[in-house]
């Protein structure tokens, strides 16, 4: 299987995109104006809040499992994985201080979506398809393929809510790069876990386990 030239390509076309739009939304709403883009309640403010938490999970279940096992095309994944989606976060947070709003809110996550106080947070898993405290611990004590299929399949769950929370923008987000942004996670994430179901069938098990 030579899933590594798709992957890097892949990231590499992602890190790309965010710093072209990082650039487009330099200067307020992206026009040149100085505007103010967003409101601290809007759906713009709320999902780069919730969307650099979530981004900052799978940046931490990806470093660990590149420390559990040797198999090249999981660790090339894990370290994509890792790199797009710490860069995006730092665009998000960019963007929350550009627009001088705070990167944390009182309000539950998810609230911009109308699913505010739906999401239980239950050990620590704050949004849907983010890993639990339990989760993380029990990736962090295997190795070998048992880590790579762990990881696998927290990671298509990770990417499922990141989806939903993404097409969440595409609809309600008023600032025009950002919903490019999310627009580009969705398809971004889609065809990941359409990659994670290949690497999870080769090894005899499925998304769910």
């Amino acid at each position: 299987m030579k899933h590594a030239g798709w992957i890097a390509g892949a990231a590499a076309a992602v890190l790309v995109a965010a710093g072209a739009v990082t650039y487009a939304v330099a200067d307020g709403d992206g026009s040149g104006s100085g505007t103010k883009a967003a409101a601290t309640d809007s759906a713009d403010a709320g999902f780069a809040r919730d969307m650099a938490v979530h981004h900052q999970q799978a940046v931490e279940m990806s470093y660990i499992v590149r420390d559990r096992t040797d198999d090249e095309d999981v660790r090339r994944l894990a370290y994509d994985i890792a790199q797009t989606q710490a860069n995006q976060r730092g665009m998000l947070l960019g963007w929350l201080d550009l627009w001088e709003l705070p990167k944390v809110s009182t309000d539950p996550p998810m609230t911009w979506m109308g699913m505010g106080g739906l999401t239980s947070g239950k050990d620590g898993a704050l949004m849907p398809g983010m890993a639990t405290n339990s989760d993380l611990k029990k990736l962090n004590t295997l190795s070998g393929e048992k880590a790579e299929i762990f990881y696998l399949q927290l990671m298509t769950d990770h990417h499922r809510g990141g989806v939903h929370m993404a097409k969440g923008c595409v609809e309600k987000c008023t600032v025009g790069a950002e919903v490019r942004l999310a627009r580009g996670m969705v398809a971004s994430q889609q065809s990941e876990i359409d990659l994670m179901a290949g690497m999870l069938k080769e090894r005899g098990v499925g998304s769910e386990g």
